[in-house]
């Protein structure tokens, strides 16, 4: 094969045209919603710490409510941002916020942060399913799972203690994949940019005071559990 050809099958292969055979690829029959889905996923799974920032400042949006946010095994899961999170820019700038107190994340502080074009890069997380109850630090570079506190074991023999441990983080884990998944479906939709951005633009420039929300009471109160 002589040069130009190489580069021209190296190129059809980039394009996903041809398989690592040479041979054709099937015609991709996936409507746009599900194609783009999958592009944001890949992205996601590839590290590009862009959208792991915007899945958790969308998340911090999203769970200002006190409200369930997704089902999971058929029972709501509550989302609460506890402690100090950290926000970067698209530069790689970073501001760290320390604030005490478990509210820290929804001050008006941060909301000013992310007004100005910061993203959350890391966060820890209060998880509640039903009576159970985790915690966990994510970060937006792979979404990695750091410093997790799982629920309290039940049992008693030290086996099965430690199924018990590999089950509640294998829950963990999921839990995380259906935030994720949730917010890959808004993102890839046609409402990310008409309607969704400008709702978390006016909730970052506190805007949105009518808009339903847990009061700092309730916050509080769901902080320390």
């Amino acid at each position: 094969m002589g040069k130009r050809e190489q580069a021209m099958a190296e190129a059809a292969f980039m394009r996903r045209d041809t398989g690592i055979d040479g041979a054709a690829t099937e015609e991709d029959t996936r409507d746009e919603a599900e194609i783009e889905r999958d592009k944001a996923r890949e992205q996601l799974l590839r590290g590009r710490a862009y959208l792991g920032r915007e899945f958790l400042t969308w998340l911090l949006w999203r769970s200002e409510s006190g409200d369930a946010l997704v089902d999971f095994e058929g029972t709501g899961l509550v989302v609460l941002y506890t402690g100090r999170c950290i926000l970067r820019g698209v530069n790689g700038d970073v501001t760290e916020l320390s604030a005490r107190g478990a509210l820290a994340p929804y001050s008006e502080n941060v909301r000013h942060s992310l007004d100005r074009g910061l993203l959350i890069h890391q966060a820890r997380l209060k998880l509640t399913h039903g009576e159970k109850v985790y915690e966990v630090t994510l970060d937006a570079e792979f979404l990695d799972i750091r410093a997790a506190k799982l629920p309290e074991l039940m049992a008693e023999e030290e086996d099965d203690r430690l199924l018990e441990r590999l089950y509640l983080t294998e829950q963990l884990s999921a839990m995380v994949d259906t935030l994720v998944k949730a917010f890959l479906e808004v993102r890839a939709s046609r409402n990310w940019g008409k309607k969704v951005v400008p709702t978390m633009k006016s909730w970052m420039k506190g805007e949105d005071d009518d808009a339903p929300k847990a009061s700092k009471v309730q916050l509080a109160r769901a902080a320390r559990g």
